[in-house]
């Protein structure tokens, strides 16, 4: 057996393993198969070598019988293809009775024990690639995302949306309330941030007359890391000519429920010991009422402030009355949003891209939706408004002048963008990561994330 460097026409372990099933008890098919993958198993019983092979799709029993085989040179890891037909052990294991075997790769450290697999949760993060070989349930979660992020996909280009690639790399960061990560053009001599949304530029092209554009990628927040947040993530964001935010909010529940369906067969997950139905439509409470639902609502920053204090909770890094009332936010009402929710209509002062509502002008037409007592997204009737847009972005510099140093900086060149005429338009964001955890039951962000952020190793 020589190490070979291709081995094409190769099946899908899931699908011989189907087959195999089909057999009787000691049964051997006529058809011939070509399967490559990983040994994480090998039993020798006298002149019968006994191997687990697995791939993507699977595991499957190999028969290796010396008079068919030769003796078998394989060690636990080896990576190997081999050529035979679909069989039954005698004891009923769907297998495959194997006439050829190479050796295609050979492992040159020793793999976990093969039994327990990797169980050491900083090594799965680490040492992804291990975590992948040895856990199933792993691969499982992996794949799942994979599929999500093809069904979302699927489903925007069936209603009309281009799909879309803006800057990673700009001269202003915006769309969201955020530190930015800084770096250094050096053919331009200019600062530049790894953007923290695609909102912005996303809503030139809707200027530009596209009508419909989405984009899922990459955006980056130097902010802290919990269970919940990785400072490189992935999201989803969409706008919608001549929609506002309530057509968003039917189109995401329903995005969300086939998603769910496309995926996993059912809307029913279980996520954090809690049994939730994605199915549409989902609860809808105003963002005050949410607030008055728990006693933290108060429209000016002292009482508010006095309010959070007497709860018990640390305001002493809120230096402003938005930032004591997204901590009531995220303190007293997001915990309790288990089945999924939209809270809609949020305070001007925490908005700086929405319209107004028609009734209030204290408040504007964004929400925000929840499962699993945590935030999935956000969205907004967008500001199409020029004028007003420099005045949102005023009140935003005052709010960083006040020491707010995730306010808005303002964007001149988005100004003159709006100035042109941007119709009527519906945008939202949906975090990709944590869509995936409520999908695979996963509690930690670094579990659907393939190469989480973390310290380097003391």
């Amino acid at each position: 057996m020589t190490a070979a460097k291709r081995f094409p026409d190769r099946d899908e372990i899931a699908g011989v393993r189907e087959e195999a099933a089909r057999l009787e008890p000691g049964a051997e098919a006529d058809a011939k198969r070509r399967l490559a993958g990983r040994v994480l198993a090998r039993r020798d019983m006298g002149k019968l070598t006994f191997l687990d092979l697995v791939d993507r799709s699977g595991r499957i029993q190999l028969l290796c019988p010396v008079e068919r085989t030769g003796e078998v040179d394989v060690h636990l890891g080896d990576i190997v293809g081999v050529t035979g037909s679909p069989a039954q052990s005698r004891r009923g294991e769907p297998s495959l009775a194997v006439d050829e075997l190479e050796v295609l790769s050979r492992i040159r450290s020793p793999l976990p024990d093969t039994f327990h697999g990797l169980t050491d949760v900083e090594q799965r993060y680490r040492r992804r690639y291990l975590d992948l070989l040895m856990n199933e349930e792993t691969r499982r979660v992996f794949l799942l995302r994979a599929k999500l992020v093809t069904a979302i996909r699927r489903a925007l280009d069936e209603d009309g949306f281009v799909e879309v690639e803006t800057p990673v790399l700009q001269p202003r960061y915006g769309g969201a309330f955020a530190r930015p990560f800084e770096t250094h053009h050096n053919e331009l001599d200019q600062n530049l941030y790894l953007r923290i949304a695609t909102e912005l530029y996303l809503k030139r092209l809707i200027v530009g007359g596209l009508e419909k554009v989405y984009e899922i990628g990459k955006d980056f927040r130097n902010e802290g890391v919990s269970f919940k947040h990785n400072p490189e993530f992935t999201m989803l964001e969409w706008y919608e000519a001549y929609a506002d935010y309530d057509d968003t909010m039917n189109r995401v529940e329903n995005l969300v429920a086939r998603v769910a369906e496309e995926v996993l067969g059912t809307t029913t997950v279980e996520f954090r010991g809690e049994q939730i139905d994605l199915s549409a439509p989902w609860r809808r409470i105003s963002f005050v009422d949410a607030l008055h639902e728990q006693g933290v609502w108060a429209d000016n920053e002292e009482e508010l402030r006095n309010l959070l204090v007497g709860k018990g909770i640390d305001v002493s890094h809120d230096p402003t009355w938005p930032k004591l009332v997204d901590h009531a936010l995220t303190a007293f009402v997001e915990p309790k949003l288990i089945q999924p929710t939209i809270l809609y209509d949020y305070p001007i002062e925490l908005s700086p891209f929405a319209r107004l509502t028609d009734g209030d002008p204290r408040f504007v037409e964004r929400f925000e939706y929840f499962v699993g007592g945590m935030e999935l997204g956000n969205a907004f009737s967008e500001l199409n408004d020029a004028e007003e847009q420099a005045e949102r972005f005023a009140m935003q510099q005052a709010e960083r002048a006040a020491g707010d140093v995730e306010a808005e900086e303002g964007d001149p060149d988005y100004v003159e963008a709006l100035s042109y005429g941007m119709p009527p338009t519906g945008g939202l964001g949906l975090g990709i990561d944590r869509l995936a955890m409520v999908l695979a039951g996963a509690d930690s962000i670094r579990d659907v994330i393939l190469f989480p952020a973390l310290r380097e190793r003391g």
